[in-house]
């Protein structure tokens, strides 16, 4: 049986099995100690019952806090080939958005690869629609262009019931446009305080 359980450090060296995948951005170590100082209730793995991680997600929390608006976003979410087509990229997703949805978030939001068609038919599939098209925003490797990505965002209902805020239309923005309220890497820690735990020894089949 499949335990989900928090990230830890030392499971940075145990997922290589993990980011060898070609789509999966693998960042320094400093970046992951970095998300789980500051949210490590949005850092959870799959581990499967012979200690192999199977997948990941990661994300944090980000808004304003002037105006105690915030939402989730997902930095990485990726499953081992050999463990795809379980579910597993589905419930790690409905993880993040429980969590998201307990400390007040009104939706959460991600970005992929215009190229990763599997992907992005996953997130249709879980409800998610393009908010608008980041151009260039994924470095090349081998000289050739930078590629674009699609900005994508679900309606959450706040703790009162009600929908933030209706979809905008999508658009085409430059990497270089891009905002603290949606920036792939900036934007504030909010409600980081607040830990959510995830429950000891949850487990899917």
């Amino acid at each position: 049986m499949t335990t989900l359980r928090a990230f830890t450090c030392d499971d940075l060296f145990r997922f290589n099995n993990i980011n060898l995948d070609p789509l999966t951005e693998t960042y320094g170590i400093p970046f992951y100690l970095q998300y789980l100082a500051h949210w490590p209730e949005y850092f959870i793995v799959a581990e499967a019952p012979g200690g192999e991680l199977m997948g990941y997600i990661m994300g944090k929390a980000e808004g304003s806090v002037a105006r105690e608006e915030w939402h989730g976003h997902v930095t990485a979410l990726s499953v081992a080939p050999e463990f795809r087509r379980l579910g597993l990229a589905a419930k790690l997703m409905e993880l993040l958005e429980e969590i998201s949805e307990k400390k007040g978030g009104f939706f959460v939001d991600l970005f992929v690869r215009v190229s990763n068609q599997v992907a992005v038919n996953m997130y249709k599939q879980l409800g998610y629609s393009v908010y608008r098209t980041v151009l260039e925003y994924y470095s090349a490797s081998s000289g050739e262009p930078d590629e674009d990505a699609y900005g994508r965002m679900q309606l959450m209902k706040s703790l009162g019931g009600e929908a933030h805020k209706e979809l905008q239309p999508m658009r085409r923005t430059h990497i270089g446009e891009i905002n603290g309220e949606l920036s792939p890497v900036g934007g504030i820690s909010c409600c980081s305080s607040t830990k959510t735990p995830l429950p000891e020894g949850e487990a899917v089949a």
